[in-house]
């Protein structure tokens, strides 16, 4: 059974730092990453990263949140620096295998940030 379990996240204040963790079970995916969901807003791409370590981030983020991933461990992280309130948010978990499939999503998990 393919799963991908976050953890991490919480709650923040305005200027601090958070990081998110997810590890995937019972497949190894080409691409991980982290999107984000508002409520009432479509969920957008944060990060992502590629098993040979090439990194994307959305604009929004640049300069602020770095993705990381431990092959060995099957594991992404996301650290969240410089923390707006504008980043709260579900954080969800994504892994996509080789041309895009199978895709993947974890539960989620929420971070809020205080003003």
């Amino acid at each position: 059974q393919v799963q991908l379990e976050e953890s991490g996240g919480g709650l923040a204040q305005a200027g601090g730092s958070l990081r998110v963790s997810c590890t995937a079970s019972g497949y190894i995916f080409s691409n991980m990453g982290w999107y984000r969901q508002a409520p009432g807003k479509q969920r957008e791409l944060v990060a992502t990263i590629t098993s040979g370590g090439i990194t994307k981030y959305a604009d929004f983020v640049k300069g602020r949140f770095t993705i990381s991933r431990d092959n060995a461990k099957n594991t992404v992280y996301l650290q969240m620096n410089n923390l707006e309130p504008e980043d709260t948010a579900v954080y969800l978990c994504n892994g996509k295998g080789s041309f895009g499939f199978p895709v993947y999503w974890g539960q989620g998990t929420q971070v809020t940030v205080s003003s």
